[in-house]
């Protein structure tokens, strides 16, 4: 395969490459990684700082399985209020710069890996979540919905679980777990954004992590862009590719 991946050295000329792509382009799709909510302080499961170099009582992506959570809810939901509800925080640069594609006509759809709702925060509307969201919960029995909120207060709970007011049942976080199926409906709708799109900006992503990387394949529109802090399998078949930290490449566009 040719290699067509332009690397600048330069901020400057990698910014400058990238509004060029960004003003010319009509259609444009962001797909989204953990990369992107880490200048907001949650942390990339992979990095060095991440979940997955921290101690624990079992390994997370043991304790974030579907088999775990059924087997011991209580310590499932003890990881999970502690590590992934991080409170107070609050969209960056790259997330509001999306909103403002968006808003302006620029973006059709952001396909996202992240759980934390932080998009739509940022007054992000179309936004594909192919893992859920922390910020829904549903019951396993009744199947009413929930905010974040239950899942806070369930650590005063007797048995530390949240249970659902209106029948009792178990809550469980509307979040993909390990050994789960990704939701076909978003994948549907994801796949339809990025076949549509004439630019697909990926950001903030190694792009390992699958089937979610898979979407990918279906682009085939005129410009790629990678902006990761590392280097990923795809650097090679972009147009462009940017190793800075995302929100500081976002931040410099003008929309």
């Amino acid at each position: 395969m040719e290699d067509k991946s332009i690397f600048l050295d330069s901020f400057s000329d990698s910014v400058k490459s990238l509004q060029q792509i960004v003003s010319k382009s009509k259609k444009i799709v962001f797909f989204g990684g953990a990369g992107v909510s880490t200048e907001s302080g949650i942390p990339d499961f992979r990095s060095m700082d991440g979940l997955y170099n921290q101690e624990w009582k079992y390994p997370p992506e043991q304790i974030i399985s579907r088999s775990f959570f059924d087997a011991d809810p209580k310590e499932f939901y003890r990881f999970y209020r502690a590590k992934l509800l991080p409170k107070g925080i609050k969209p960056n640069a790259a997330h509001y710069k999306l909103a403002e594609m968006e808003d302006k006509g620029k973006l059709l759809a952001i396909v996202t890996q992240n759980i934390d709702g932080l998009h739509q925060m940022a007054g992000s509307k179309t936004v594909y979540e192919l893992h859920g969201s922390t910020l829904r919960n549903y019951c396993m029995d009744c199947h009413a919905f929930y905010d974040a909120n239950i899942i806070e207060e369930s650590e005063k709970a007797p048995d530390k679980l949240p249970h659902c007011p209106k029948c009792g049942g178990l809550i469980k976080p509307d979040v993909v777990l390990y050994e789960e199926g990704l939701d076909q409906r978003t994948i549907d709708n994801a796949v339809i954004a990025i076949a549509s799109a004439d630019t697909l900006i990926i950001g903030g992503t190694s792009l390992v992590v699958y089937p979610a990387a898979g979407l990918i394949d279906y682009f085939r529109g005129e410009n790629l862009v990678l902006i990761n802090k590392s280097s990923t399998t795809r650097d090679n078949i972009a147009n462009l590719v940017i190793h800075e930290p995302i929100g500081k490449v976002m931040a410099a566009l003008k929309i």
